[in-house]
């Protein structure tokens, strides 16, 4: 639960580097709480009928969504790439699996541009 916090605690802070455990226990995390959110719009009658998306789901991805962009981009510096990179996934298709390769590439060792190895 840390990992989830820790993120949430460095919402809007751009720069240093984020490594994969990091990232990738938050964005589990989410995924769980956002499937929560879900399962009580469903079950409190909320949702729509088709989408199942209600205003409890809706009010928590616009909580999560900053901290989630900051701590991509900050995974994007532990590999040494610049936070713009997180817009590759604007281009359909290609850039979500483009996105998905570089979060899951090992950090840079050491210090480098954004500063130093968070491990």
């Amino acid at each position: 639960m840390n990992w989830y916090l820790d993120v949430f605690y460095e919402y809007a802070v751009l720069k240093g580097r984020a490594g994969r455990k990091d990232f990738w226990m938050f964005y589990l995390i989410n995924i769980v709480f956002m499937a929560i959110a879900l399962f009580i719009d469903k079950v409190s009658g909320l949702g729509s009928r088709e989408y199942y998306a209600g205003p409890v789901f809706i009010v928590y991805t616009l909580l999560v969504i900053t901290p989630l962009v900051t701590v991509c981009v900050r995974r994007l510096h532990d590999i040494g790439k610049s936070g713009w990179w997180v817009f590759v996934k604007l281009i359909p298709v290609i850039g979500s699996i483009w996105l998905l390769i570089l979060l899951c590439q090992k950090g840079d060792k050491g210090t480098n541009a954004y500063g130093a190895d968070p491990l």
